[in-house]
This record gives C-alpha cells, sequence and structure tokens, in this order.
C-alpha cells in the first residue's frame, strides 16, 4: 500500500445518486480521498464528474448517498457548511462578480458581519503572498470585468487557497493557463500535498493526470467503471478506459489553399483595459485551409477574435470579404457573410443559460428562411435540426426542450460546434475549440475542423495549446502584444521556435523559425 493509502481518510462520497428527471448524472458512485493524497477523476463531457463536484461542495443535493469529510457527515446542499468543514473548489467555470475587485471577490464572506472595519491591508498582504507562492499573478486592486480568462482562472484557484482549505477540488484548473504557469501551480500543489493538502483533480489532460496524481478513478455514464494507481496505468489506457473503446486522432492531411475570404490588411483596435488591441495586423484566411494563431492568453487574440465576429469595427485598416473592402462592419454582416463563431467563453458570448437547446441552436438563424418568414417562427423545423445536432454530434441532455444550462461545459460545446457547422460556413472562427473536451470529444472537434476545411471553409483556429495549432494547422502565426508574426508554413516550426515569437523575442530581433 502507498503512503496515501494508509493515511487518514479525510473524504468519503458513499453511494451518491443524483436524478435530473430522466437523466441519471450520478449511479451510487463511492469514492475515497486520503489526507496527502491526489485523486484525479476522469470521464467523458457528461460523465457525472462535475455534478459529484457540486453534491460534496453543497451546491446540489443527492438523492442518494451521503458525503463524510474527516469522518463527520455534511448536511446535504450547504455550501457554508462544506466550507468550514475545509473543502474548497475551483469551479470550471467562473463564479466571480465582474464589477468587485480581486480582492473583494477573494474575501467576499470570509469576514464576521460584526467586524466594524474589513481588514483590507491584511487581505491583500495575503492575497499578494499566495499569488506569489502559487505562481499566479494578479492584481488584487483590478476589477474581475476587466481581466482575461487566464486571470480569472487565477482568482478563482486565489479564492479557496485563501480560505485555507484541507480539502481542494480543482475542476479543469489548467484550462486556460500556460504549460508554464501549469507546471508552476504543480510544483506548488506538490508542496501543499507533502503539508498534508488533499486534491480531487478533474481534467481532460491525461499527461497532467499522470503528472500530479496518485490515483484515477473513472466515470462512464454516472458510474465508476474503473480506478487505479497512476503508477499502474499509462495515458493511452485510460483514454480507452474513459470512452469504452480504443481512441485515436484523426489522420491530418495538408490543406489545398483557395482563394482569400478574409483579408486584414494593416488593421488597429484600441486597447481594452490592460489587454492590447491590434498593432496593425495583417492576415488573410483562405478556402480550404486551417489557419492557426499561437499566443498566450491576453495577447491580442480576444481582440481579433471580435474584430471578425463584427464585436469589433477597425480604428484604421481594412477588411475584405472575398475582394470588396468592407465598411460599418457588424456582427449581422459577419453572419450575413458565411462567417461563424465557435466562441472562447461558450457562457457568457456563446449560449444563453436560460435558454433551451432549440432556442440555442438558432441563434444566428432564426431571422431567416426557412427558420422564419414574414415574421413567424418555423418552430418545428428549429426543434428537427436541433434534434439533429443531439444525434449527430452526441449532445448527451434531457432533450432539445431542456435549458442549455442543466448541461455539462463539453455537451454545451458540442451544441455550438452543431449550430457553427451544420450551417455550413465560409469562414470558421474557432476560438478555444476543445477547451475543456474529453479526449473523444476532442478528436471528433478536430475531424469536424478538418473535414469543413476540405469542403473549402477558411478556418481560424485560435488556441493556447502548442500541441492543437500544430496538429491542425497548415500555416501558424504567432500574436504577441497586439502584433502578428509572418506566416509559418506546417512543419517548420518547434514548440522552443514558435516559444520565442510568444514571448516577443522574434518581433524585436527579427527571427523567422528555428529547427
Amino acid at each position: 500500500m502507498t503512503g496515501a493509502e494508509t493515511a487518514q481518510v479525510v473524504l468519503r462520497l458513499d453511494r451518491i445518486t443524483k436524478r435530473f428527471g430522466k437523466l441519471t448524472a450520478n449511479d451510487a458512485v463511492s469514492l475515497d480521498l486520503h489526507r496527502g493524497e491526489v485523486v484525479a477523476l476522469l470521464g467523458e463531457n457528461g460523465a457525472g464528474k462535475t455534478t459529484l463536484m457540486n453534491i460534496l461542495f453543497g451546491q446540489y443535493t443527492a438523492d442518494e448517498g451521503r458525503v463524510e469529510v474527516m469522518g463527520r457527515a455534511l448536511p446535504p446542499g450547504n455550501p457554508r457548511a462544506a466550507l468550514e468543514a475545509g473543502v474548497g473548489m475551483v469551479h470550471q467555470h467562473f463564479t466571480l462578480a465582474d464589477n468587485l475587485t480581486v480582492l473583494d471577490n477573494v474575501t467576499l464572506g470570509t469576514e464576521p458581519l460584526w467586524r466594524w472595519r474589513s481588514d483590507r491591508s491584511g487581505a491583500r498582504a495575503k492575497i499578494t503572498k499566495l499569488a506569489a507562492d502559487f505562481h499566479l499573478s494578479v492584481d488584487p486592486d483590478a476589477k474581475v470585468g476587466s481581466l482575461t480568462v487566464g486571470e480569472r482562472q487565477r482568482v478563482e484557484i486565489l479564492k479557496a487557497l485563501y480560505r485555507e482549505a484541507r480539502i481542494l477540488i480543482l475542476d479543469e484548473p489548467t484550462a486556460v493557463l500556460t504549460p508554464q504557469e501549469a507546471d508552476d501551480l504543480f510544483a506548488t500543489l506538490r508542496e501543499a500535498v507533502a503539508m498534508g493538502l488533499s486534491i480531487v483533480f478533474i481534467s481532460h489532460k491525461l499527461h497532467e493526470v499522470m503528472d500530479i496524481a496518485h490515483r484515477v478513478v473513472i466515470l462512464r455514464h454516472g458510474k465508476v467503471v474503473a480506478g487505479m494507481a497512476t503508477a499502474d496505468t499509462d495515458r493511452h489506457a485510460l483514454a480507452a478506459a474513459m470512452v469504452g473503446s480504443d481512441v485515436s486522432a484523426p489522420k491530418v492531411n495538408p490543406g489545398t489553399p483557395g482563394a482569400p475570404l478574409l483579408n486584414l490588411r494593416d488593421v488597429t483596435t484600441p486597447d481594452r483595459g490592460n489587454a492590447p488591441g491590434l498593432q496593425s495586423v495583417t492576415l488573410a484566411l483562405r478556402a480550404g485551409r486551417i489557419t492557426g494563431l499561437a499566443g498566450v492568453s491576453g495577447n491580442g487574440q480576444a481582440a481579433l477574435a471580435e474584430l471578425i465576429g463584427g464585436l469589433t469595427a477597425p480604428e484604421t485598416g481594412q477588411i475584405a470579404l472575398d475582394t470588396a473592402d468592407v465598411t460599418g462592419w457588424t456582427p449581422r454582416i459577419a453572419v450575413e457573410h458565411g462567417i461563424a463563431r465557435i466562441p472562447e467563453d461558450r457562457h457568457k458570448t456563446g449560449t444563453i443559460a436560460d435558454f433551451t437547446l432549440t432556442e440555442n441552436a438558432i441563434l444566428e438563424s432564426y431571422h431567416k428562411p426557412p427558420m422564419s418568414r414574414t415574421g413567424w417562427m418555423n418552430w418545428a423545423r428549429a426543434e428537427a435540426e436541433t434534434k439533429a445536432i443531439i444525434d449527430g454530434y452526441d449532445v448527451r441532455c434531457p432533450g432539445p426542450e431542456a435549458r442549455i444550462r442543466l448541461l455539462s461545459g463539453g455537451n454545451m460545446q458540442k451544441l455550438i460546434l452543431g449550430r457553427v457547422l451544420e450551417a455550413a460556413p465560409r469562414i470558421i472562427l474557432a476560438n478555444q475549440p476543445v477547451r475543456g473536451l474529453d479526449i473523444g470529444a476532442v478528436n471528433y472537434v478536430h475531424e469536424q475542423l478538418l473535414k469543413a476545411r476540405d469542403r473549402g471553409a477558411a478556418v481560424l483556429l485560435i488556441s493556447e495549446d502548442l500541441d492543437e495549432i500544430m496538429a491542425l494547422s497548415d500555416v501558424i502565426h504567432v500574436m504577441s502584444e497586439g502584433r502578428l508574426s509572418p506566416e509559418f508554413a506546417r512543419g517548420t516550426m518547434t514548440p522552443a521556435a514558435l516559444g520565442v515569437w510568444m514571448a516577443g523575442h522574434g518581433f524585436d530581433e527579427g527571427v523567422s523559425h528555428a529547427s
């Protein structure tokens, strides 16, 4: 037995069952966590991982079963009791107040109501120290609404650490971190685990699971189907256990580029707070080609995505569709010219939480035939097309009438993917398209993007995952501080060479590539 297996059991989930109507999200799930142990919880999107952790944290109430922390049963549906028992949770989807500062978000609810004055100086010092120790650099006085996605993730982690949790639930904690940031976080987590912290680690990045976890528990369709020590398995075996069969990445053949469908010429956009705008960017998106855009989060990728989607207009420079310059650039013009978006934030800009799957599936097509005529919606057609997306893209849900907020993040992403690709767009803006997806879903998304390319679509793939960029892209650009690198052909750049450009050095030194 390992040291973790002989240590105190700090957490016990005993035959947890949770149903949402006809859908059984958790089916008699049991799990133990020991002091100083990291247990990875794996499974496909919709397997029940996040639901199980929400029950542990008191945000959901189990239909059956019980949760014990330090040998004592937790009252169901009581997040305060979970916090007081030493359970901290870093949510996959942020639970932050955009109009408050980082300091206010982190300290919210941690001070007694009868205290006359908040100890802001002490809180700021503690946050600053935690940020330095855990390599989670963020300004305590910055408004959360002005932060990048990566910075918001750091605030979520700081919230849990600030409360001195003894059990930490990490739900996709590195989804928006750079590889270097993830390495720093893991180094600190190892130190904390050595001091007795216990972690439930949810991730679809199997190399991270093998690196950080002592044991793995695998869910499939809400049931525990496997459990093993990471020392006794490998990434391929874990992937097969998750999906119930062998998985393999799609074969990537070279694309056949055609004419430019979208041209940006010397485009500049204004900065947004701490986030840079575009700096004289020139870019051509060609039919039949995947153009990859690499870069560290917050270096202008969001500005480029908003520009292409019509959410912002150029301050200087010009946009051309095919060969015609466009003025008055808007989202409607972008949609009408066949530009489809897989947005970076599926919750904030990709879906409307209280709309049904059907309503979300027609967000960009409801206003035109055949979905509507003379102002009347064809709801029967809308529901039929939504059912086709659900079946064709394996969206695991109660049905097209369900509110989309009930779906896991991965299943939301699959609905968005179906909405985009079934419209047969000419240009696809794929911004972090596989963030938070399991290995089977990642391969499926990549396969669909390749098929769209081969049908003649121009695809812009924005990703912070260099492996993804290098695997799929026909050509690669790097963005740093709003500047766009030259175009690099597939196979001419190593990760280290791209890293030089991501750090901004290539722009200053005129570096082209390195072998």
